[in-house]
C-alpha cells in the first residue's frame, strides 16, 4: 500500500479509501461515442475476461481501451500489491476531449466546418466483493419467492372454506364439519407442493379439485 500522503486527488475522487487503482488515456483521436460503444462491453467484468474481449473486438477504440485497462492492472499490482486475478472493472468511462476544428471548401467560395473530436478514457479496477453479500441477497430473494407462492394457496383455501360454508348453510347441515374437511383437503396438497417445489398453478388446481371432491362427497352422503 502506498503512502497516504502521496495519494493524488484524482485517485481520491475515483476510489476514496477503497483498495484498487486506475489509469487514464488522454487526448484520444476518436469520438467519445465510439469509445463508449466498446467500453460498455467490459464494465463490471473481471479483468481477465475484459482483456480478452477488448483484445478481439473489431472496433478501433478497443486497442486504447485494452492498453489503458492493462495499465490499470499493472498499477494495482505494483503500487497496491493486489493480484490481477482478484480484480474487476468497477468503473470505465470516456469523457469528451479536445475538438479540433477544420474546414472543407464548398461551392461559391464558402466552407463547412469539420469537427475532429477527441476523448479522455478512465479505467478503475478494484478487488472483487466477497461472495457472502451475494449469498445473503440470494437468501432474501428466496424467502420473498416462497412467501409469494404461499399467498395464493392461502387465498384458495379461504375461498374453498367460504364455499363449503355456503353449501352447508343451503343444505341445512352444520358447517363446522364441512369446513374442517375442506381445510384438510386443501392443506394436504399445499404441504405436498411445498415439499416437492411445485408451481403456483399446480398447487391451486390440486387444492380446488380436493375441495370440490369433499363437497361432492358430503352432498352425496346427505342425499343418501
Amino acid at each position: 500500500m502506498r503512502d497516504p500522503e502521496k495519494i493524488s486527488a484524482r485517485r481520491r475522487s475515483l476510489l476514496g479509501e477503497r483498495e484498487g487503482s486506475f489509469a487514464e488515456a488522454k487526448f484520444l483521436r476518436m469520438s467519445p461515442m465510439k469509445v463508449r460503444r466498446v467500453i460498455d462491453l467490459v464494465r463490471g467484468k473481471d479483468v481477465n475476461t475484459a482483456l480478452a474481449i477488448l483484445r478481439f473486438a473489431p472496433q478501433a477504440a478497443a486497442e486504447p481501451a485494452y492498453k489503458t485497462l492493462a495499465s490499470a492492472v499493472a498499477n494495482a499490482s505494483q503500487q497496491e500489491g493486489l493480484e490481477a486475478d482478484d480484480l474487476f472493472v468497477s468503473a470505465i468511462f470516456a469523457d469528451e476531449g479536445v475538438t479540433l476544428r477544420r474546414i472543407r471548401p464548398r461551392a461559391k467560395g464558402s466552407a463547412s466546418r469539420i469537427l475532429k473530436r477527441g476523448a479522455h478514457l478512465t479505467v478503475v479496477v478494484e478487488p472483487k466483493p466477497e461472495p457472502k453479500a451475494k449469498s445473503a441477497v440470494a437468501a432474501t430473494a428466496a424467502k420473498k419467492a416462497t412467501a409469494a407462492k404461499a399467498a395464493p394457496a392461502a387465498k384458495t383455501a379461504d375461498k374453498s372454506a367460504k364455499t363449503a360454508d355456503k353449501s352447508a348453510k343451503a343444505a341445512g347441515t352444520p358447517a363446522a364439519s364441512v369446513v374442517k374437511k375442506v381445510a384438510e383437503a386443501v392443506v394436504k396438497p399445499v404441504k405436498k407442493a411445498s415439499a416437492s417445489k411445485e408451481t403456483e398453478t399446480e398447487v391451486t388446481k390440486k387444492a380446488t379439485r380436493a375441495a370440490a371432491a369433499v363437497e361432492s362427497t358430503d352432498s352425496a352422503d346427505k342425499e343418501a
